[in-house]
């Protein structure tokens, strides 16, 4: 398989920011499309980045962006955005479900509307993006779907602490499992894609861990690089995985993963949800010299 990505068309869900806006940034240096799929139009307090912002990022790094306001709550927005993207142009190659909402809280302190939420983003979101992009994605010469959700290690110690949340991010994960299954016929490839550390992003500084976790935290190109390794292995072969990124980047030759911190000096913070199981293929606390 080709190793470059250059005139395939990415529809990518949460683009304008973090993770979403790497993996496109990413495809972009190799000459992709890249349709950047998200809610925020308007510059948020909190938050960095706009749809069209990321699209300058984008066309800076050497692609072609189309900047789409689209809540993935709605099938109307959801089917415009895939419309206006194969209208422009010509079809889909890829399809990256990043998008996602997140409350940590335990059941009897979580809302109901927040639940509703993060079902309606995560799982639904996931299903309806999906189902979109399916018909554009069988007239691709070689499709993924890709989503940005944990293995199935469906262990107790995931649930205990956030079970709205974790419901909704597991739901994400048996899409992978049956949509996998599902098209692998029709050889569209559909796989997870996992960090083994927590990512610097928006939601880990404002809801998460602040400062402190976003030092310990590896930054979105580790995610970035990972991604672009799936999109480039054929998808009639490589389809139903559970990825870990470091682990997978490590399988394919990758030695240096000093490069993805945020800061070298401090140890680097496990997310949810990861395996005990394989270890990681680089030390996660601090190389000190003697």
């Amino acid at each position: 398989m080709t190793r470059s990505l250059a005139g395939k068309t990415l529809f990518i869900t949460g683009a304008s920011r973090g993770i979403g806006l790497a993996i496109g940034l990413r495809a972009a240096r190799d000459g992709a499309n890249v349709a950047i799929a998200a809610k925020t139009a308007e510059p948020h307090p909190k938050l960095p980045g706009t749809i069209f912002t990321a699209a300058e990022d984008i066309e800076k790094a050497g692609g072609k962006a189309l900047p789409l306001v689209c809540d993935i709550r709605f099938e109307d927005q959801v089917e415009a955005a895939v419309a206006r993207t194969v209208e422009t142009f010509g079809g889909i190659d890829i399809c990256v479900n990043n998008a996602s909402a997140i409350q940590l809280t335990g059941t009897l302190d979580t809302p109901l509307k927040r639940f509703d939420l993060m079902w309606q983003v995560n799982a639904r979101g996931t299903f309806l993006v999906s189902k979109t992009c399916i018909p554009h994605l069988e007239k691709a010469a070689n499709p993924h779907i890709l989503t940005l959700s944990p293995p199935l290690d469906l262990k107790p110690k995931w649930f205990a602490r956030h079970v709205a949340y974790s419901v909704t991010k597991y739901g994400m994960s048996m899409l992978v499992l049956g949509l996998a299954a599902e098209l692998r016929e029709k050889g569209i490839a559909v796989n997870a894609l996992w960090p083994r550390t927590t990512i610097a992003t928006a939601a880990i500084a404002n809801i998460v861990g602040g400062e402190a976790m976003l030092r310990a935290s590896r930054k979105p190109d580790i995610l970035a690089d990972a991604a672009h390794l799936i999109f480039t292995q054929d998808a009639r072969r490589f389809t139903g995985q559970f990825l870990i990124d470091d682990s997978l980047l490590a399988a394919h030759g990758e030695t240096d993963f000093d490069k993805y911190r945020v800061d070298p000096s401090v140890d680097l913070q496990l997310d949810f949800f990861v395996p005990d199981e394989p270890p990681p293929p680089a030390p996660l606390s601090r190389v000190t010299s003697a």
